[in-house]
């Protein structure tokens, strides 16, 4: 048997990193074998999300990685890509922690927040000793943002919320709520707030029962009669562009994140496939599991090309949400079917916990939902090319 190639030999990207990115990448990638991957299996089947990793995260800079000033690391959009593709290598549910909290928990204080805002906040969110959650989901409203129910009244000074929101990542352990909210009657008159935990009317409460993201933080977000002051609006958030633009900056994470995944599951199969031996032989001597497996790694290579490319002209400032949108649909559906393509090529051991792969195939089935369903994606994509609008 010859020498296999590895999926980062195949992709060929090493000399297109810098050092810092390479750094940032490796460091990653050691501490989660090391402090993770042990542990991961069991946190999944036991509903439970670790959360002796955030100090962790917190020492490495992943924690508001890209953003300048504030004690956060200040490293490039690749760089945190590349850190968001090594730890959900171990799990989408980590990755998802990393993603609310810096992406949207903390982007959203940094772009639209006032000063006082971000000295109050930022520093503590990147040191890990303030957790972020973003409430923008409501039970009825997930595509469709715009047509949220939470409404929030201003009288002087002093602002009431009333609503809900749902599919909260970290809502359970958030220091503070990222929250969206209705004050007239159209989408733009949409502010953003920041809620404190501990502020009376202000609860979290879990989501029982979920087969997906089992070892992450998801819950649902109630406001009644929430008393807020105008220190608590952030002042640059004006209409749906607001929270629109935090997650235009989460889905470049999620979109780096899934690769993360998908090369956990397309080495798992070949391991597995070149261990196995059926009539005689290994069943990676095989075709017909060979094609899949071959079909994957080109998949793989091109998506983490376009995603090298995309991350470069973001740090560039020159990244489109339309261009957001395609990374997004790309590399989640990518993801899936490598998990399942693994799973089946697995034949039943595929199911178990034992290989892993399930594990990622059913967080991904969320990944594929989350910060824009795949169908969304595909409206934005067919407007930007066609001119018209499907939604």
């Amino acid at each position: 048997m010859g020498r296999k190639l590895n999926l980062d030999d195949l992709t060929g990207w090493l000399p297109q990193l810098t050092e810092e990115e390479i750094t940032v990448r490796d460091t990653v990638r050691k501490w989660v074998a090391m402090s993770c991957l042990p542990r991961i299996r069991d946190d999944f089947e036991h509903h439970r999300f670790h959360t002796g990793w955030i100090p962790e995260l917190a020492a490495m800079g992943v924690l508001g990685a890209p953003i300048q000033g504030y004690g956060c690391a200040g490293i490039s959009n690749v760089a945190y890509g590349l850190a968001c593709a090594e730890v959900e290598y171990c799990d989408s549910g980590l990755r998802s922690f990393v993603s609310v909290q810096t992406s949207l928990a903390m982007f959203a204080i940094w772009k639209y927040g006032s000063e006082a805002q971000k000295q109050k906040w930022l520093p503590k969110m990147a040191a890990g000793k303030a957790i972020g959650c973003f409430g923008l989901t409501e039970p009825n409203h997930g595509s469709d943002p715009g047509s949220m129910k939470t409404r929030a009244e201003q009288d002087g000074d002093a602002w009431t919320l009333n609503g809900s929101k749902m599919w909260i990542t970290n809502a359970q352990v958030a220091d503070v709520a990222i929250v969206w909210a209705h004050t007239g009657g159209g989408a733009d008159s949409i502010r953003g707030f920041i809620v404190e935990k501990g502020t009376p009317g202000f609860a979290a409460h879990d989501i029982p029962h979920k087969l997906s993201m089992r070892a992450s933080f998801t819950g649902s977000l109630s406001l009644q009669d929430v008393k807020l002051t105008e220190a608590d609006r952030m002042p640059l958030a004006q209409g749906l562009k607001g929270p629109l633009g935090c997650l235009d900056n989460a889905r470049f994470g999620v979109a780096w994140g899934v690769l993360g995944a998908t090369r956990f599951c397309i080495e798992r199969v070949i391991e597995y496939t070149t261990d196995r031996e059926q009539f005689g032989v290994p069943i990676a001597a095989k075709q017909l599991v060979q094609a899949p497996i071959a079909d994957l790694a080109s998949r793989y290579v091109q998506a983490a090309l376009l995603s090298l490319h995309y991350g470069r002209l973001k740090d560039e400032k020159k990244l489109t949400p339309v261009q957001v949108s395609l990374l997004k649909r790309n590399n989640c559906r990518l993801a899936l079917d490598a998990a399942r393509t693994a799973r089946e090529l697995m034949g039943a051991n595929g199911i178990t916990g034992e290989y892993d792969v399930l594990r990622h195939a059913n967080n991904l089935e969320s990944v594929l939902t989350y910060e824009g369903t795949e169908q969304i994606h595909t409206l934005v994509l067919g407007r930007a090319l066609t001119g018209e609008a499907a939604f």
